[in-house]
């Protein structure tokens, strides 16, 4: 049959047409132009063939053919008659491997089936497979999987025939691909088969793996791990109680292996086993496991993983031998002797709560009473008494901490099995065994905490750290007991002489109790926390103001619905005190950053829920900052008008405004520009609206300085508003230049940086239409001659910023204009007048801003950095060149802006041009240039250190300077020049670095003495890399 020719002839040299004939044949066997049993005959001249790489490639068509029918393409005749002929095919060993492939295929025909798997797996199990290639062993390991996916009980039903001839077949495989199979398949025997007379032979078959000890390649194609393998052979392994009597002496044995992570998987062996072997086979085996584990655990160090894996050995066993138990175990119980064998010893060491066996001891309990109900009850019935007297005789201090720490041990393996308020556990017939020890524990807690020395800071965290675990357990203590904890950490927390570490954690356990019993924090807390506040700023005398820290708990407090409601009410309520008694702007801003911070960490609230907080804080906030400013004379505080709180309104307009939809953006759109740009009535304003409209001018030329600075507002809601929501004005270009127009003489930095934004984003978002964005370039064009020929400097400069905003607006819409403008700003690098702010201005081209970014809907290309790094660098380069001794710097400054900006796999390519540059960069004052510099040699170093080889003397040189106090660095910038400086060594080969060995240790020494502790210690670290140098690796 040529078809047959063809796929021979292409198969090895092109598979893809080789596929596409067996295509073919197949569809003419779907549609019935041929039959199967005619193609097979059609191949006998191929099948005799003395050539057996010929015989193997027919049957691979066959295979391919049988690969590509659907599973109702062969009747009921055919499909017995192919798979004898195919079993047949077995005696010739030369084409096993397409064999199997066929006949895998064979098993998914709808009429396979029974009596056809049978025939199968007689057959197979006579291959002598283990002397075959790993790739022929996996497809017939894949053949073995598919008959025991879909024909287990004919398998079954062969019996020891099947269970022996596998055994003969999967012996001694190597292949970690073939391993995962194997694996797979004997699982299913140890756990569905009758394997009771094959004992020995199954444990020898899966056993011998054991420890696995593979490596992966690493080029390995199959993405198999040591940690699959490990996993499916303890599947195996854990899968039959008939290997209990093997299993766990050969596993104790190699528990002496000096390797860790032979001892980790043979922990973890024992863990797996301990789980599925029952509580009868366990029983037998509980008390040599307990022998050969508690030596791990009792000599255990801090963060010991064998001692943890050895704890979940134990726990393990005490699961197993919970099962069927769901009262307290009688004394004569396996789970009662065992866990009073393991109390026993564990009792003796805690006797001494301080000493090193102690902590284990009690940790090993606790994690052990995680195991079930009984388990539970049982170890703390018999460990309690006995560790409260230990408690109440101790001399000192540090032993009641020792002992507080374990009762919290317990305390947490009681939340697990019990339940938390907030995780419910199913409800236990077995009375929670604390209970009964439910006042002498609250009574010692407390004692310890409130009344303990101050100074006493350990002991004291860990009590409050216990009463916290005593309140989390479901339906432990009652409301007034909580309500009693919560006083005693609202205590702590409010007392200023407390320490930090003291008053974080009463707060955190603050936190977890707002979580359940949300009630107690709004009756207890906040009443305490806000009767610290002061109604006025006077009335706080201290310099470190301690309201901002009432304010920061509260807030921490708050994240919760319910709580921040009543907080918000609260504070608002408080706001209006303060702005009556004339404070400053300090405090409300304290108070509004409060408010600011929760609504920043709470979850995302539904659109009910923003709704609510605009209606509550937007209107109500600006009414109060606005009705001043119209009033302005008459004695009104404007102290809401200040910079520094109009910054946080405006970002608490930006966060409520970014959750709304678009309807009601729309309508906040619509409300503030009412206000801002036609002095209208606007209902965002709840009282007084027509004097403000009439008498509040933001936009006007001769705006007060405060009203001026409100135009925050507008920025934030532009920034916050979707890019579908219009502006509600008929000519933007026109609203555009009259920003400008203003942006031209700002009345502050505030007011300066929030109008380029309103610039930046107007641009970005609303010019849409062509015939707008030409009235964009004609006014960019406007700005850049009138920057040349303007008799005022401070004007031009301001000029300058706007056009650096507008250019950056459409630079991230990848507009070609803004690369134009780009260049415009290259070429005034050299100017004498100019240059300098131009230079500077390049931060604002790729820098990341708050208000202009796509997660504020802003238009954001793809690549837009990596094209502006492209485009500009070669030009900066040819312009540093160029340029005289005067404006090189700038040259130099425009590019560091940019490199900072850019991804180090960008820069990568480009730095053995831009090296030389980068070190005149350090010698400049502008120390974010030279940080940026620095930044970038790091990078340099460490990701492409050949670029740097011809210049390590020029680098090592002017990194040792930045080190030093001397040349007026700062600690942020010696701090990464001594990171860069350790970088060499290992990135750079020693020959190359031991020139200047001696140079770098001597300029090192008056650095170790730098007054910041954080450029020492980079220091330390820098000098043993380099002393390092030339001694031998071990």
């Amino acid at each position: 049959m040529k078809e047959a020719a063809l796929y021979m002839h292409h198969v090895e040299k092109d598979p893809a047409e080789a596929k596409r004939i067996a295509q073919d044949t197949a569809k003419r066997i779907e549609s019935r132009e041929i039959k199967l049993l005619e193609l097979v005959q059609s191949l006998g001249e191929y099948l005799t063939d003395d050539d057996t790489t010929v015989r193997a490639k027919v049957i691979g068509y066959l295979a391919a053919v049988l690969g590509e029918l659907g599973p109702k393409s062969l009747s009921r005749q055919q499909v017995p008659v192919i798979t004898q002929f195919l079993c047949d095919r077995f005696d010739d060993e030369t084409g096993l491997k397409e064999t199997a492939a066929a006949l895998t295929s064979l098993t998914k025909m709808h009429f396979f089936g029974d009596s056809e798997a049978t025939q199968v797996a007689t057959a197979l199990v006579k291959v002598d497979l283990p002397k075959h290639p790993p790739t022929t062993r996996f497809t017939v390991l894949t053949l073995v999987d598919a008959l025991m996916s879909g024909y287990r009980d004919s398998l079954k039903a062969m019996g020891d025939k099947f269970i022996t001839g596998l055994a003969d077949i999967i012996g001694g495989e190597k292949d970690p691909r073939n391993l995962m199979i194997v694996f797979s398949v004997m699982k299913v025997v140890l756990v569905e088969f009758d394997i009771v007379r094959h004992t020995e032979l199954m444990f020898d078959v899966v056993y011998c793996y054991f420890p696995i000890t593979f490596r992966p390649p690493p080029d390995d194609p199959y993405g198999i791990t040591s940690q699959d393998l490990k996993i499916r052979l303890r599947e195996c392994i854990a899968s039959t109680r008939y290997f209990a009597g093997q299993v766990f002496s050969s596993l104790i044995e190699k528990l002496d292996s000096a390797s860790q992570n032979v001892k980790m998987d043979v922990l973890q062996t024992m863990t797996a086993c301990a789980l599925n072997y029952g509580p009868t086979t366990m029983s037998a085996q509980s008390s040599q496991l307990w022998d050969a584990v508690k030596f791990e655990i009792f000599n255990s160090t801090e963060k010991d993983e064998l001692a943890t894996e050895s704890m979940l050995v134990v726990k393990a066993i005490a699961t197993s031998l919970s099962t069927g138990l769901t009262t307290i175990p009688p004394a004569t119980t396996a789970l009662a002797r065992y866990l009073k064998a393991v109390i026993k010893e564990c009792l003796a060491l805690m006797e001494e709560p301080q000493l090193k066996q102690a902590k284990p001891s009690g940790q090993l309990l606790a994690t052990v009473a995680t195991a079930s109900a009984p388990a539970c009850v049982f170890i703390i019935q018999s460990v309690l008494p006995a560790m409260l007297l230990v408690y109440s005789d101790a001399g000192s201090i540090a032993k009641q901490r020792a002992q507080l720490q374990c009762l919290n041990w317990f305390f947490e393996s009681t939340a697990t099995i019990y339940g938390t308020w907030t995780e419910v556990a199913p409800p236990l017939a077995i009375e929670n065994p604390l209970e009964q020890h439910r006042e002498k524990l609250f009574e010692i807690y407390s004692q310890a905490l409130m009344g303990s020395n101050r100074d006493e800071t350990s002991f004291r965290l860990t009590a409050m750290r216990g009463l916290g675990k005593l309140c989390n357990i479901r339906k432990f203590l009652d409301e007034s007991e909580i309500g009693m904890v919560v006083q005693y950490l609202d205590e702590v927390a409010l007392q200023q002489e407390e320490k930090d570490e003291i008053r974080d954690e009463a707060l955190q356990n603050l936190r977890d109790i707002a979580k359940f019993k949300s009630n107690l924090i709004m009756q207890i807390t906040f009443p305490a926390f806000m009767a610290q506040l002061p109604d006025s700023e006077e009335e706080s005398k201290e310099e470190n103001k301690p309201y901002i820290g009432t304010l920061e708990a509260l807030a921490k407090l708050s994240f919760d619905r319910p709580v921040f409601e009543v907080l918000l009410t609260r504070l608002l309520n408080k706001l209006e005190v303060v702005l009556y008694s004339g404070s400053g702007p300090e405090y409300p801003r304290a108070i509004l950053s409060s408010i600011l911070y929760v609504l920043q960490q709470k979850p995302q609230s539904t659109l009910d829920d923003t709704k609510a907080y605009y209606n509550r804080l937007i209107p109500p906030l600006l009414t109060k900052t606005v009705i001043p400013l119209a009033e302005s004379g008459n004695g009104v505080s404007v102290v809401l008008a200040d910079d520094s709180v109009l910054d946080v309104t405006g970002r608490l307009i930006k966060i409520i405004t970014h959750a709304m939809d678009k309807e009601h953006q729309d309508m906040i759109v619509g409300n503030i520009f009412q206000l801002f740009v036609k002095n209208k009535p606007s209902t965002i304003i709840t009282e007084k609206a027509e004097l403000v409209a009439d008498r509040f001018r933001p936009l006007d030329k001769d705006a007060s300085p405060q009203a001026a600075g409100c135009t925050v507002v507008l920025a934030s809601v532009l920034a916050a508003a979707q890019r579908e929501v219009p502006l509600p004005i008929e000519d933007v270009p026109n609203f555009l230049c009259q920003v400008v127009g203003l942006a031209e003489a700002p009345k502050s930095p505030a007011h300066r940086l929030a109008l380029l934004r309103i610039i930046g984003l107007v641009i970005n978002k609303w010019i849409k239409e062509p015939t707008d964005m030409e009235q964009v370039k004609q006014l960019t064009q406007y700005l850049l001659t009138s920057i040349t020929t303007n008799s005022s400097d401070e004007k031009a400069s301001e000029q300058l910023r706007i056009v650096f905003w507008i250019t950056k607006a459409l630079l991230l819409r990848a507009e070609k204009f803004g690369m134009e403008t780009t260049f415009t700003f290259i070429s005034l690098l050299a100017h004498p007048v100019f240059g300098a702010i131009a230079s500077r201005g390049f931060s604002v081209l790729l820098d990341e801003d708050e208000f202009l970014n796509k997660s504020n809907h802003a238009v954001v290309r793809m690549l837009y950095k990596q094209r502006t790094f492209a485009q500009c660098v070669p030009r900066l380069v040819e312009g540093f060149k160029a340029a005289d001794s005067n404006a090189k710097p700038n040259f130099l400054v425009a590019l560091s802006n940019i490199l900072r900006a850019v991804p180090s796999p960008i820069i990568t390519p480009e730095l053995p041009r831009l090296l030389p540059l980068l070190l005149q960069s350090m010698e400049l004052l502008d120390v974010g240039v030279k940080e940026a510099t620095i930044e970038t040699l790091h990078i340099t170093i460490t990701e492409s250190a050949d670029a740097v080889k011809e210049h390590v003397s020029s680098v090592i040189t002017r990194l040792l300077s930045a080190c030093s106090t001397s040349g007026g660095n700062p600690p942020r910038v010696r701090a990464k020049a001594l990171r860069c400086l350790k970088a060499f060594p290992g990135a750079l080969r020693g020959e190359l670095l031991l020139p200047y060995k001696r140079q770098v240790l001597k300029m090192l020494q008056p650095v170790l003495d730098d007054p910041k502790r954080a450029v020492r210690k980079e220091a330390v670290d820098c000098r043993v890399k380099w002393w390092a140098l030339d001694e031998p690796s071990d």
